[in-house]
């Protein structure tokens, strides 16, 4: 969520800003001025309502002294006054818990303003390239994942689709231990080599945990809910919702931070804006498991961490051996909650094309409000709102789409990456 007292003093800068991100002049103009329109309610509300109080207090103060002086008719007007006050002050209250709501309402759909070098653009074509690394095998005869795994028998579309419909897979024997191994390296990597703490959260979350990382209000519709003791519970669309609320409505020591979180769990997505996308295999699915990176930070480390946190994703791809190339996403195709986002796209020989498996985003303080995260700078009184930062370290299934993809055989076999045989009972070659 965006701070009102910086909306209020940078008007323009807020339109600009969504204008980047693909809103039209007259859209971004609207949302502005309309938050502005509320935000002078409410403070007119809150000044008017903070005079009555001064003048009943006043009052209050003028009846004792007409007592003492027995005007009883002053004291008696001075008493309806005060009385009239009270009412006004109570139903102003609730006037005020409605301006708050109004305000809070525009500024929960607002995106976050990207950073000055965000390049502009309007979708994944204006994407630009950071780096690339390994050489990206061509090969008219390479097969796509599905085809591998099926020929192999374990990889079955059509039982998953009688047990839960589309977008499920069903991964057996070795193929079922590969995605297994793969979530259990990165696991590794990541709290061995890379300083993150591993967490095991809940996967099911509260709409305020929701609301927290920004899946809602505005993305409601991609998510899954379960009723629970009449109210209801959200399944994660990624850890990211859990690790980072892990912070929520607390205030950390700055000696403290960062504090990094990891963790492996199956995500839930209903893929309600993705219609007709990548409806063959396993790229786009309702369940899939990722390993989840969360970094709670200062505003001062936050982005040099986005450049660490980026690496630490990139790195599991250079042990597994997988080309890949790391793109800054343009203004109009990045999140709703970051300032900038880095995508880790890896190749896959069968669609012949490089295929997002990592976004790593700085969010600023933009989630922390929404979740009153905070942190006492060292020597200051005065608390500050938490940098929060999240990437895919990386997402499993998408993993496992990769190595079948780079590591396939001419015989229909895949060879599997040294860094995984340890996990693979020393297992070389699925076939």
């Amino acid at each position: 969520m965006l701070d009102i007292r910086w909306i209020r003093e940078n008007p323009q800068a807020l339109a600009e800003a969504l204008q980047k991100r693909g809103w039209s002049a007259d859209e971004s103009r609207s949302a502005v001025d309309d938050l502005v329109a509320k935000d002078e309610a409410r403070r007119a509300h809150l000044t008017e309502l903070q005079q009555k109080q001064e003048r009943r207090n006043a009052a209050s103060k003028e009846i004792g002294k007409a007592m003492a002086q027995k005007d009883l008719e002053l004291a008696e007007r001075l008493k309806q006054e005060v009385a009239a006050i009270k009412s006004f002050v109570q139903e102003g209250e609730a006037r005020e818990r409605e301006f708050d709501k109004a305000l809070s309402d525009a500024l929960a759909v607002l995106p976050n303003v990207p950073l000055d070098d965000v390049p502009v653009g309007k979708d994944e074509n204006d994407n630009v390239q950071v780096r690339r690394v390994g050489e990206p095998a061509r090969a008219s005869s390479a097969r796509e994942h599905f085809e591998i795994g099926e020929a192999l028998g374990l990889m079955d579309f059509e039982r998953a689709a009688k047990l839960s419909g589309s977008r499920f897979t069903v991964l057996k024997g070795q193929l079922a231990r590969l995605e297994r191994a793969l979530g259990q390296f990165m696991l590794d990597l990541h709290t061995t080599e890379h300083g993150y703490l591993e967490v095991q959260p809940p996967l099911l979350v509260r709409d305020d945990a929701l609301f927290g990382t920004g899946q809602l209000p505005k993305f409601g519709e991609d998510l899954f809910f379960a009723p629970h003791s009449g109210a209801r519970l959200g399944l994660i669309p990624t850890a990211e919702v859990p690790l980072t609320n892990l912070v929520r409505e607390e205030i950390l020591e700055a000696k403290d931070l960062p504090l990094r979180f990891t963790a492996l769990t199956p995500c839930f997505r209903s893929e309600a804006g993705s219609a007709g996308k990548d409806t063959r295999g396993m790229l786009r699915q309702h369940q899939f498991y990722k390993v989840e990176l969360v970094s709670i930070t200062d505003e001062k480390s936050s982005l040099d961490e986005h450049e660490r946190m980026t690496a630490c994703a990139e790195e599991v791809l250079k042990r597994l051996g997988l080309p890949y190339r790391t793109v800054v996403l343009c203004t109009g195709d990045m999140g709703f909650g970051a300032r900038k986002t880095y995508d880790i796209e890896v190749w896959l020989p069968g669609q012949n094309a490089y295929r997002e498996i990592s976004s790593c985003s700085v969010c600023g303080d933009f989630q922390a409000r929404r979740m009153d995260a905070r942190y006492r700078p060292e020597g200051e009184k005065q608390t500050r709102f938490v940098h929060t930062l999240n990437g895919s370290g990386t997402a499993v299934g998408r993993a496992l789409i990769a190595v079948m993809e780079n590591y396939q055989n001419a015989d229909g076999s895949v060879t599997i990456p040294e860094a995984l045989r340890p996990y693979m009972g020393g297992l070389e070659r699925i076939g």
